[in-house]
């Protein structure tokens, strides 16, 4: 089996779904060849492997990629010519002539590169698999789009709304054509199904190779993030502060002893630091910079307490949202704190998992930390007696054997 895969990130940028799938492919002597875009990000250098990758470069120079001006301009020949989609077809029209491929696997997380992607499976007469890791329906606001647009008199909201409709209507429309559809949460795969009624759910996960428990024991208490954040209506970090004030008030905590600890964007920092001075927190307050994901594993292990920041789900919150972050937790088995819960599918998963908290007033989120502290007091660490069993089932391993069992379903149907 061959395998075509085009998606909008890849190793060593920020595409670890991708990045594992191919790891675990070749292990299980099946080849993909990637085409993707071209990211100065190197967060998951380690998951390059020997993948052959082809990189297209929208911008003027690799200089140029992370520029505004350069970043709207070649947005607005994507929302308005398909700019963008139009390139990654021609790099992939031209592997097809050396080379023949099984099947077309294409991973993105709104539309750009579907639209190549369906063409180029149309040209080829190969089956198509979608697979989305995050929708727009998801967000509560304009988050899905990669940067803040410049305010424009209402403009901007023109804009942000036509590139929602038009990203929709082309999304469905592909969406419709294709052999199968994969997505992240339960909430994902209900939405799809309206539009291609051949939906499977593979969670995002942890790779057991990297993320598993180790014991380490810190001279302090470390509550734990890594991540970014976007916007409060999507993770809302109130109800810990609120706790951590409480506890810091009735003297059960110092600043020596205690920390939180964000290993995030210099854009989140500054959103949390704007937050964070409504509450007396700040002095328990540590930021770093992002670190590689080979170091993600130690940082997590060394952690008291992982956080994870959500919002409740509706109309004005996320909805189906279970980030990576969430599943690496599971795997080091350290307390998970929620806030705010979400009632919705990541707190039916911490339940199931016996993992730690969705948390939903101050009161649990108080109790809940104070426990924890307590216990790392008496032996220096904290642990939690999760349910191993379900937490395998988010393995990398695992959800690569469900992709390569789906290719093979799709293969013999079509053969």
């Amino acid at each position: 089996m061959k395998i075509l895969i085009m998606c909008d990130l890849f190793p060593p940028a920020f595409g670890p779904r991708m990045g594992y799938l191919c790891k675990y492919l070749k292990l299980n002597g099946i080849e993909s060849i990637v085409v993707t875009e071209y990211s100065r990000d190197n967060t998951f250098a380690f998951l390059q492997g020997d993948t052959d990758v082809v990189r297209v470069l929208f911008y003027k120079s690799e200089n140029s990629a992370g520029n505004f001006s350069e970043w709207i301009k070649i947005f607005l020949l994507d929302l308005f010519f398909g700019y963008k989609n139009r390139r990654m077809y021609r790099e992939a029209l031209r592997l097809t002539r050396t080379s023949r491929y099984d099947l077309i696997l294409c991973s993105t997380y709104r539309l750009f590169p579907m639209p190549a992607a369906c063409r180029i499976a149309k040209k080829m007469r190969l089956p198509l698999v979608v697979d989305l890791r995050d929708i727009i329906e998801q967000f509560s606001g304009n988050e899905f789009i990669g940067h803040t647009l410049p305010r424009a008199g209402g403009l901007e909201r023109i804009v942000a709304a036509l590139f929602k409709r038009a990203s929709l209507i082309r999304r469905n429309r592909i969406l419709r054509r294709a052999a199968h559809v994969t997505t992240v949460s339960p909430w994902h795969t209900a939405l799809l199904a309206r539009y291609n009624p051949h939906v499977s759910l593979i969670y995002n996960g942890f790779d057991p190779d990297v993320f598993y428990p180790a014991t380490a024991e810190c001279e302090r208490f470390y509550i734990t993030y890594t991540g970014r954040l976007l916007s409060l209506r999507l993770r809302n970090p109130a109800l810990l502060f609120e706790a951590v004030g409480m506890l810091a008030d009735e003297g059960i905590i110092h600043p020596e002893k205690f920390r939180i600890r964000w290993f995030t964007d210099e854009k989140s920092r500054r959103l949390l630091q704007q937050e964070a001075a409504k509450y007396p927190v700040t002095e328990f307050m540590e930021y770093h910079e992002y670190v590689p994901a080979t170091e993600v594993p130690a940082i997590l292990n060394e952690s008291a307490v992982i956080l994870l920041l959500a919002n409740k789900s509706g109309d004005k919150g996320p909805k189906g949202v279970m980030t990576t972050k969430f599943f690496e937790a599971l795997a080091v088995e350290r307390p998970v704190l929620c806030v705010r819960g979400d009632e919705g599918c990541l707190e039916e998963t911490i339940r199931r998992t016996r993992s730690g908290l969705s948390a939903h007033d101050v009161q649990e989120t108080r109790r809940f930390i104070e426990a924890h502290y307590r216990r790392w007091l008496a032996s220096g660490r904290t642990t939690v007696d999760v349910d191993r069993a379900e937490i395998e089932k988010f393995s990398r391993k695992a959800q690569a054997e469900q992709f390569i069992r789906l290719f093979e379903q799709i293969l013999n149907v079509d053969g």
